[in-house]
């Protein structure tokens, strides 16, 4: 059994960590030998961090902290310079939350730099609209510690759905899917969605360099180009609570279409790498 996960125990505190081995109270585990219950049937040791980007979503911060598992190490949160109570409201809710200014714009600014005030080894990208259902992370780690480098979310992955995207807005994403598909190798079967999770080490091999939304295409290609392994976790989106979305279904499309272009031209990979299927529930690649 990997060393990073085992069976839970009946007797443990699914907020904390079970009894030291030989149940010695003087025995000290470090942080990093520390197990955390994820469910009634694993418990993990490597630390999960939760990156949120965040930008006036004050009325949506209760929904998304509801849904975060108790046994995350930790919630970073991206303030985009909001002028509501974001920034209170999140610290209300999770006293032991880790606030960091964004000084610059775009999404991908405030995800790269969430990622560089974490200190968990496994790292989660949530969005603060309260489309995305944090008990689901529980799918995402299981896939890591199984032996995935990258957990990429999907809508239309079999188990997956959304409720929130247009006819256009889905026309475009398939066009784009097929075409990563095709020009890198790749098997997704959703190319433009927030929440993935993957450990903190791949931030070494894709090295991200994009602001705005794209970077989430931007991740998807170079997981690939970097030969990581891959594992799509169905997901489901839902409506965002509160607010107005900031996407435009054309100018983020081409946003995205410069991205794929740009990085076909710089095109420097290893063999591409397995995307597994989650609903396939046999581990193997296809």
């Amino acid at each position: 059994m990997s060393s990073f996960l085992r069976p839970a125990r009946s007797d443990e505190d699914p907020l904390g960590p079970p009894s030291p081995a030989g149940g010695n109270p003087d025995h000290h585990e470090r942080p990093a030998d520390r197990y955390r219950p994820v469910s009634c049937h694993f418990a993990i040791t490597p630390p999960v961090s939760v990156v949120i980007p965040a930008m006036n979503e004050a009325g949506n911060l209760p929904y998304v902290f509801k849904t975060l598992p108790g046994w995350i190490h930790e919630v970073v949160l991206v303030d985009g310079n909001s002028t509501d109570d974001t920034v209170r409201v999140a610290r209300e809710l999770r006293p032991d939350i880790t606030v960091i200014p964004q000084r610059g714009k775009g999404k991908g600014d405030a995800l790269i730099t969430g990622f560089a005030a974490c200190t968990g080894e496994i790292i989660v990208m949530v969005d603060a609209d309260g489309s995305a259902d944090g008990t689901e992370i529980a799918s995402y780690v299981s896939a890591l510690v199984a032996g995935a480098d990258f957990a990429k979310g999907s809508r239309f992955a079999n188990g997956g759905g959304t409720d929130d995207m247009t006819g256009i807005r889905k026309l475009g994403n398939r066009v784009l899917t097929a075409l990563v598909n095709a020009k890198f190798g790749a098997r997704y079967t959703d190319l433009c969605y927030g929440y993935n999770a993957f450990w903190k080490r791949c931030l070494d091999e894709i090295r991200l360099d994009c602001a705005g939304f794209e970077v989430e295409t931007l991740m998807n290609i170079r997981v690939v180009k970097a030969g990581l392994r891959v594992q799509e976790i169905p997901s489901h989106e839902y409506h965002r609570i509160h607010g107005d979305s900031n996407l435009r279904a054309v100018r983020d499309g081409l946003r995205v279409l410069k991205v794929i272009l740009r990085e076909r031209a710089s095109r420097r990979s290893r063999p591409r790498p397995a995307v597994i299927a989650m609903e396939t529930g046999r581990g193997e690649a296809r």
